[in-house]
């Protein structure tokens, strides 16, 4: 039983997660000291609070990762569904039918993605990053320059006061998309499916797998999620412009890909991207503390995206290259045994 336990241990320390674990730990403990209120439950709080809509989108974008493909149009879904929720409310609907809509105008925006990359087979990086230029695009033409404001004050203090306990809603939903998202992810069929087309979608083809049917509810759900992030956003700021939740898909892409998914599908565990999760937000907060401005902080963000896909890439080289040493020094050691027998 200690046997196993220690190698389980071993395993973990020697896997990425592992490695997140130990770097995280050293980034909570600077944070400790440069500011001993780290730790308090309203920074805690304020800590996922800043970056809430990007974590709830991260989830998603870990199942279309893993699948291999990406979705560009993340953020730009966030600002459409916000601003025709806006746009609407301003053209005399009930705000909470308007709310409705704004999350219909996101299963639109999955349904377009989806269809365009499952059934039309185009890649998924051209197809989301027209998907990011025109959603954006149909946002500034509903909104022009205009910042709406009239969000209902109830709607707002869900966005900015506890809702459970010491929790906002955003924070409340993020928890249960999370524990929903490991259920499917790594103990379902479906997301069996996910790791298996993203490994080789031939093959899955070939087995029986509908990947185009999971391609298309891949994206459906990451743009009805992305939806609800952004119409989440709102209520956080109480005012929406079309600009809404610009440039979020880089940093939540960086913390799928920092979580130890590859880029090329395949491989990937949604407790690398929590621990992903956990590493950004200290940073963020950390760099915060330390005064470090917002623009070097997204520098050093876009820098931790290349490490995050170059590292995993040369460990997964070096790991071949000594495997077909192995392999290739293997016959000449059987020979030489034997030569050397009578």
């Amino acid at each position: 039983m200690s046997n196993n336990a220690n190698g389980l241990n071993l395993r973990f320390l020697r896997s990425w997660e592992g490695l997140l674990t130990l770097i995280l730990v050293i980034v909570v403990l600077l944070n400790i000291r440069l500011s001993p209120f780290f730790l308090h439950g309203d920074n805690l709080i304020n800590l996922f609070g800043v970056s809430i809509e990007k974590i709830i989108v991260a989830l998603t974008m870990t199942f279309i990762i893993i699948n291999g493909e990406i979705d560009l149009s993340v953020a730009s879904v966030m600002g459409l569904a916000a601003s025709f929720m806006a746009w609407l409310t301003d053209k005399g609907m009930a705000f909470p039918t308007a709310l409705l809509f704004g999350l219909l105008i996101g299963l639109v925006c999955g349904l377009i993605n989806g269809f365009l990359i499952a059934y039309l087979e185009l890649p998924s990086l051209v197809v989301t990053l027209a998907g990011l230029i025109a959603y954006r695009g149909v946002a500034r033409i509903l909104l022009e320059d205009r910042s709406f404001t009239g969000i209902p004050p109830w709607y707002n203090d869900l966005g900015t006061q506890p809702f459970l306990g010491p929790l906002p809603l955003a924070l409340v939903i993020f928890f249960v998309l999370f524990a929903v998202a490991i259920v499917v992810l790594h103990f379902s069929a479906f997301g069996r499916y996910v790791f298996v087309i993203g490994n080789n979608k031939d093959a899955a083809r070939m087995s029986g797998v509908q990947v185009r049917r999971i391609k298309m509810m891949l994206f459906i759900a990451s743009s009805l999620v992305a939806a609800l992030a952004g119409l989440l956003y709102v209520s956080r700021l109480g005012a929406v412009r079309a600009s809404i939740a610009e440039g979020f898909e880089l940093d939540i892409i960086t913390i799928v890909l920092l979580g130890g998914v590859s880029i090329f599908g395949g491989t990937g565990t949604l407790v690398g991207v929590g621990l992903s999760i956990l590493l950004i937000l200290s940073l963020r907060n950390g760099m915060s503390l330390a005064g470090v401005t917002g623009n070097t902080q997204n520098s050093i963000i876009g820098l931790i995206l290349i490490l995050s896909v170059l590292i995993p890439n040369l460990a997964q080289q070096a790991n071949q290259t000594w495997k077909r040493r192995e392999y290739v020094s293997r016959p000449k050691e059987q020979s030489i045994t034997r030569e050397s027998l009578p």
